[in-house]
């Protein structure tokens, strides 16, 4: 078991604009730690935008996710007292294993989540996802009930019901790389989504590329107030 309130990186914006303010979660990837979105300029990216968006890099190691605690830790350790608090819009940025927990997050606290930014994520082990593919996608997909309801199977049983379109589920934004492992999955995730929503670049599943993908979401005006309005609900 694992004791004490998940770790966490605080980086306050130096703007204080009142209701235009966001908390932007970041969750790693299975064998990175909250600092390696210092070191590869994700925050430093964003500042440079004068953007009014908080981040928390949250230490959502693996064994959260061995554990099945996840969702529980990032909600009662952040989420529910950002949502209670200051913030109006709570964004969340899963990396790989991280996009996973930031669907699962979402899946279960959509009246908090706003949006989610995924890079390159893990939808599950790679024998599942052929089995959808061999469906021909989402839709045609039948999950087997007979089957226990791991996490794997309640996210993809999710995504098939997704809607880009209902204005109580949080907004998704998918961004990978081309020659990615796990380009198949996210392949069929974006069959879900609106094309505006979905950026696939050449490059594979390493930091430079989720760079290149980060900065491109921000060039969109992903986090300008505009933005905001036109795809954020009052929840």
């Amino acid at each position: 078991m694992i004791d004490g309130s998940m770790q966490t990186i605080h980086d306050r914006a130096p703007q204080q604009d009142g209701n235009d303010r966001a908390l932007l979660v970041m969750l790693p990837g299975a064998t990175d730690t909250p600092e390696d979105f210092l070191r590869h300029g994700f925050v430093q990216t964003l500042r440079e935008r004068h953007l009014p968006v908080d981040t928390i890099l949250a230490d959502a190691h693996m064994n959260y996710y061995l554990e099945r605690s996840i969702c529980e830790r990032l909600a009662q350790d952040i989420i529910l007292p950002a949502h209670s608090g200051q913030y109006r819009k709570i964004w969340l940025l899963g990396i790989s294993l991280g996009g996973m927990g930031a669907l699962l997050t979402a899946l279960t606290h959509p009246a908090e989540i706003d949006g989610v930014i995924l890079l390159a994520p893990y939808l599950g082990n790679r024998g599942k996802i052929a089995e959808i593919v061999r469906y021909g996608g989402l839709d045609e997909w039948q999950p087997d009930k007979n089957q226990p309801l791991d996490d794997e199977q309640a996210l993809l049983t999710w995504l098939k019901a997704y809607r880009s379109d209902t204005p109580a589920l949080p907004a998704i934004h998918l961004g990978y790389g081309k020659e990615d492992r796990y380009a198949p999955a996210s392949e069929l995730l974006a069959q879900r989504l609106p094309d505006h929503r979905v950026v696939a670049i050449p490059g594979g599943h390493d930091w430079e590329t989720w760079q290149r993908l980060w900065q491109h979401f921000l060039n969109q005006g992903l986090f300008s107030p505009k933005t905001f309005q036109m795809q954020t609900v009052t929840k």
